[in-house]
């Protein structure tokens, strides 16, 4: 699955965070070029589940994300980003709540209005072999800066169940299946 952004919902969605209008620069709010993260998924709440995800700039604004799973059920499963890195609760509730820096509704990534969270990644496709794999591209966030679209310390959460987009505020997308905290790739 491929997700891109579109461009009135990243403009949305970059103005109620304060970001500035591309091309234009603030001092410390880009990513450095070429930075890259990765989460290591671990099974919580019962599950085999095993997996990483994988970040990584291109150039000073796009950031590509590829997240594999396997030992899996077959089916839709929700993947969000959350608030903490924090996985280490058996059943991931130290990951907090979906990380959500402009305060919006949850919903489907790249809705034209610009109401869903940072962390609102969508489904995964499992397949009847237990594994899948999603990759999206983004210049909503960064990797490293401290600034509010970065993505280090926090984690990625794959939910037993598909998100529904709508349920409020988290899809209804069920138990935290796997848990890896978000840290930045030293070269």
């Amino acid at each position: 699955m491929k997700i891109r952004v579109p461009l009135l919902a990243a403009a949305a969605l970059a103005a109620g965070l304060g970001i500035p209008a591309a091309g234009c620069r603030s001092p410390g709010t880009l990513p450095p070029a070429m930075a890259r993260a990765v989460a290591v998924l671990e099974a919580r709440a019962g599950s085999r589940l095993e997996g990483t995800a994988s970040f990584e700039s291109m150039g000073e604004r796009w950031i590509s994300l590829r997240i594999e799973v396997r030992n899996v059920a077959p089916g839709l499963h929700a993947v969000h980003i959350h608030e903490h890195g924090d996985c280490s609760d058996p059943k991931a509730a130290g990951a907090g709540g979906h990380w959500n820096p402009a305060n919006r509704k949850h919903g489907q990534w790249g809705r034209p209005d610009g109401e869903f969270h940072l962390g609102d990644i969508g489904n995964i496709e499992v397949g009847p072999d237990g594994t899948g794999v999603l990759t999206m591209t983004t210049d909503l966030w960064a990797i490293g800066g401290g600034g509010a679209t970065d993505i280090l310390g926090r984690s990625i959460i794959v939910h037993a169940r598909p998100d529904d987009f709508t349920t409020q505020p988290t899809g209804d997308a069920g138990d935290r299946i796997g848990c890896g905290p978000i840290a930045r790739v030293e070269e």
